[in-house]
């Protein structure tokens, strides 16, 4: 498995970066100083309380909004975006989904087909080319729109709380699907240019440290940089795993203690 070491630059580069929206009463700061890299091939976790602008850090990464201060960049394209909900069309099928993001990325039509069938077996979901949204289960469309999210061909993968409104059982199979779709994009024959990094936001410890090659707490609003850990527990990793529950309770004693400081909930 991956280990999410890597020399050399990073896949994405958060500088000095700040981000504050205006309300009745003034500007509200949600975002304050925050600088942070991702290794090309690692595997982020961003944890933190409801609120602490872990979203807004992700629309920013994807573009989707500016800083007020600092920079980010990211290697290659545009990085993908995954949501907490799937976000497909519902009336193209599962296939015409993933072909839609090969059609905007430039890739030839008599290409489309043969990649969007790839991306599906990548994802487990060999033969559901066909089927439209309403034919598949919550867990088979976040299937599919990690498809779509990996035929953008981006070096860097956000993803928002993807498995949040799922139940536990279909949350716990795609821990290990999410897992093994990145151990295989990053295999040893892929150059350091193409390996996959993401970047996973929750507000789950558990999910965070099955998940992530590193985890990086956000302080409550304004979202700050509180205190990282490198997890260094092999790969595959269960959530009832003991050196998954003791880290997580280290982390959870840590998320306390800031929402605790900042008296949020």
């Amino acid at each position: 498995m991956p280990t999410g070491a890597a020399d050399g630059p990073p896949a994405l580069a958060l500088r000095s970066v700040s981000k504050s929206f205006g309300h009745p009463g003034g500007r509200q700061l949600v975002l304050d100083d925050i600088s942070l890299d991702v290794a090309p091939g690692e595997f982020v976790c961003l944890l933190g309380a409801s609120g602490c602008g872990k979203s807004t850090l992700l629309g920013l990464a994807a573009g989707i909004d500016e800083p007020s201060a600092g920079t980010i960049s990211a290697v290659g394209p545009r990085p993908a975006l995954m949501f907490q909900e799937h976000a497909l069309f519902p009336w193209l099928t599962a296939g015409k989904n993933i072909e839609l993001a090969l059609r905007l990325r430039g890739v030839p039509r008599r290409e489309r087909g043969p990649e969007a069938e790839r991306l599906l077996e990548l994802v487990r979901l060999g033969g559901a080319y066909r089927k439209r949204v309403h034919e598949l289960s919550g867990g088979m469309r976040q299937r599919v729109a990690l498809a779509r999210a990996l035929a953008q061909a981006s070096e860097v993968l956000l993803m928002d709380e993807p498995f949040a409104a799922l139940d536990a059982i279909t949350r716990d199979l795609l821990h290990e699907e999410l897992i093994r779709v990145w151990h295989e994009w990053n295999q040893p024959a892929a150059s350091e240019a193409r390996r996959l990094s993401v970047l996973f936001v929750t507000h789950n410890v558990r999910e965070a440290v099955r998940l992530g090659g590193r985890v990086v707490l956000l302080t409550s609003r304004p979202g700050r940089v509180a205190r990282q850990w490198r997890i260094g527990l092999p790969y595959p990793r269960r959530l009832e795993d003991e050196a998954v529950a003791e880290k997580s309770k280290e982390i959870t004693e840590e998320l306390r203690t800031e929402i605790s400081r900042h008296g949020t909930h």
